[in-house]
């Protein structure tokens, strides 16, 4: 994964699509198998006021019908479900599909569905959905413009691109980055606020919406459920306790209770579609 990400401080980096291998599909496959589990139950993605804030942000409303893209285990898609007249979340592993399934029917929810695919080439036609979104997913994508373009084409005209992403500061996307990459194998490269409102612009969307918001736990929780090797795991240890004196990776590190704890910056871009 790592000689993919081109560590360059120009925006949007060359890499490997989807569509041009297995390499990618595989690794992600693997490493959200292996997260459906303890992804799905950890306190900030499950945090209700972070998934609420992003139905909000959408104007979400009961004649709406949503896509929620890369929707791992549904919680996005089952917080928009009681809003909306229909949501469907795809995404490539089965395993996360399943802890979705599983989910809506603890919640009895009836208008949802589920369809697995890579998000590069979305199955539904143009004009599909008033609402196409996407949470915490941009950041794993080897080609994000092609993602966000497809959102574009099958969100209908007078309809919301609503991404939710991490987005460190510019000049900390380096040391975020490489502790990323080290924590994650799946993870590709995060965009800084300044490059998601470029990507949002170079497929044809005005300059969205923008709320910003930090994801807080502590670090030993986080690489518990990362599955990342104990040599990498080390290494990221170490880079927290460095950031701890300047924050080189705008993570807001500080130390409580004896533990590392952190704040993930994460923000959430809403658009218009023409």
């Amino acid at each position: 994964m790592r000689v993919m990400s081109n560590r360059r401080r120009t925006s949007f980096p060359v890499v490997k699509s989807w569509a041009m291998g297995t390499s990618n599909r595989d690794l992600i496959v693997e490493q959200f198998t292996r997260q459906a589990v303890p992804y799905s139950k950890a306190s900030g993605i499950t945090s209700e006021d972070t998934l609420t804030r992003i139905v909000r942000a959408s104007a979400a409303g009961p004649d709406d019908t949503v896509l929620d893209v890369a929707c791992g285990p549904g919680l996005l898609v089952c917080t928009f479900a009681p809003v909306v007249r229909h949501v469907t979340g795809i995404d490539l592993t089965p395993a996360m599909l399943d802890r979705a399934r599983e989910l809506q029917r603890e919640r009895g929810l009836q208008n949802v569905s589920w369809q697995q695919g890579d998000v590069h080439h979305l199955p539904y036609s143009a004009a599909s959905f008033s609402i196409v979104s996407s949470r915490f997913a941009f950041h794993h994508f080897p080609d994000q413009f092609v993602v966000l373009s497809e959102m574009r084409r099958v969100c209908k005209p007078g309809g919301r691109i609503v991404v939710s992403d991490t987005a460190p500061a510019a000049n900390k996307l380096d040391g975020f980055n490489r502790m990323e990459l080290l924590r994650d194998p799946s993870h590709v490269r995060a965009l800084s606020l300044e490059e998601h409102c470029e990507l949002f612009a170079r497929v044809g969307l005005p300059r969205p919406r923008i709320e910003t918001y930090r994801m807080e736990g502590d670090v030993e929780s986080l690489l518990q459920r990362s599955f990342t090797t104990e040599e990498d795991a080390n290494r990221c240890r170490k880079i927290f306790a460095d950031a701890l004196a300047d924050d080189f990776i705008d993570m807001q590190p500080r130390l409580q209770d004896g533990k590392i704890c952190y704040a993930f910056p994460v923000a959430v871009l809403v658009a218009d579609i023409p």
